[in-house]
């Protein structure tokens, strides 16, 4: 039967590593609710479960939207040639969810049987099997399943607007600003709290963004202040527009349909809409060609889809700015010559080249680059090379033909967030 020790809450996951440090038994674990605080969990849980194993033979990263349940039994079952640990990671698993959008999947009856029965009795010694998802149905017999055999991490978070409710957003909000302010030894006034809050709303990603922003805006100052919120965070909860381009970017159909159709509703023209896809494209485009190059893993391998933020900063970051100031400097060049047969009225007043395309156009504020870079591995090269490429013909078409803006629209983003 289970116990109390086969669930512990997000926010009471650190508390329970020493004792899963010395479990050599656990070989399942559900990590499910709030999608930052489920990344977060992930992260925390990975090097415990480990045990010393390098996450670079240790761990295999696995994407349930697409992955099949017999490749998950398979991966979970084959033993690693280079390492004696083995963590088997499904992130976002269909486990609980009956219609999948367009491009996942989702799991049949049979295919739930097959995880029952690997989680009872099919993962060998030294193997453990990871999934996380959203919001769990309790009634389920595989939620029943892992909670008996292994282990539930529970990152769920109330979204209503009782007292209660808020209290409790405001909690995981302030446990969030307190764990990324705790290394810079800033802190950020009540007030200012807030007001930061009231711009953002619940959005534990956004918060944790602005947050970051606000470390590097106050520079030496140890105390974020109401003024440094308006200077430097935009109200995003009111901004649904930027957060339809992170779920195409995400590749998530059925939320950025979603955000789609509140943007058109509320009055949004599908030519502003297509603008914001584009620069973000060439953004991540950039980026890709960038990337494609480097000897740290292949594209859209984990050698840069699973970088952690600390070595992004280490590692890669310094080399997108190396990169950056090459292309400035050519780019300038090219314009000298460029320019050489004007007279010097006329190169005076003549505009400098854009560098929106910059790899790291403000490198003091790395978090948002390295966001780029990680949704920059949700697609291959050829993938966004053609969607912009059909960008520029949809707008094109819309301009030139008046067809219907708005289907046109939702048929890329479906198009573009379904995986081939």
């Amino acid at each position: 039967m289970a116990t109390a020790k086969n669930l512990v809450t997000c926010k009471a996951l650190t508390g329970a590593l020493d004792a899963l440090s010395k479990d050599d038994k656990l070989k399942t674990v559900l990590i499910c609710g709030e999608s930052f605080l489920v990344g977060k969990a992930l992260d925390t849980l990975v090097p415990i479960l480990l045990k010393g194993e390098s996450k670079q033979f240790g761990l295999n990263v696995l994407d349930g939207k697409t992955i099949p349940v017999g490749e998950i039994a398979e991966q979970a079952a084959t033993f690693s040639f280079l390492g004696t640990r083995k963590v088997i990671t499904v992130k976002d698993a269909p486990l609980f969810l009956t219609k999948a959008p367009a491009g996942e999947i989702s799991y049949s009856d049979k295919d739930l049987q097959i995880l029952i029965r690997l989680v009872e009795q099919g993962i060998p010694d030294n193997h453990v099997l990871v999934f996380t998802t959203a919001a769990p149905d309790r009634r389920k017999k595989i939620y029943q399943c892992i909670l008996e055999h292994g282990l539930v991490v529970d990152c769920h978070v109330a979204t209503g607007l009782r007292k209660a409710d808020i209290e409790e957003q405001h909690s995981v909000l302030r446990d969030i600003s307190r764990q990324i302010l705790l290394n810079s030894g800033k802190q950020i006034a009540p007030d200012a709290f807030t007001a930061l809050v009231d711009q953002i709303g619940f959005n534990p990603q956004l918060f944790a963004n602005a947050i970051e922003k606000l470390v590097t805006y106050t520079g030496s100052r140890n105390q974020i202040s109401v003024a440094d919120i308006g200077a430097v965070v935009h109200k995003d909860k009111k901004d649904p527009i930027f957060t339809l381009t992170n779920a195409v970017m995400d590749r998530d159909t059925s939320k950025s349909l979603t955000l789609l159709s509140g943007l058109l509703g509320d009055g949004f023209h599908p030519l502003q809409i297509i603008k914001t896809l584009e620069k973000q494209l060439r953004k991540l485009l950039a980026i890709k060609c960038f990337t494609t190059g480097l000897n740290t893993g292949r594209a859209g391998g984990t050698g840069l889809k699973y970088m952690q933020f600390n070595a992004f900063k280490q590692m890669l970051l310094p080399a997108m700015i190396d990169w950056d100031a090459f292309t400035l400097k050519a780019d300038k060049k090219n314009m000298g010559l460029f320019m050489a047969g004007y007279d010097n009225t006329k190169k005076r007043g003549a505009k400098q080249p854009a560098h929106d395309l910059l790899l790291a156009p403000n490198p003091k504020n790395a978090y948002p680059i390295f966001q780029n870079v990680l949704k920059s591995e949700n697609f291959s090269l050829e993938e966004l090379t053609h969607a912009l490429s059909t960008l520029a013909d949809l707008d094109y078409h819309i301009k030139s033909s008046g067809a219907d803006a708005a289907t046109g629209v939702e048929n890329f983003i479906m198009a573009l967030c379904r995986r081939s």
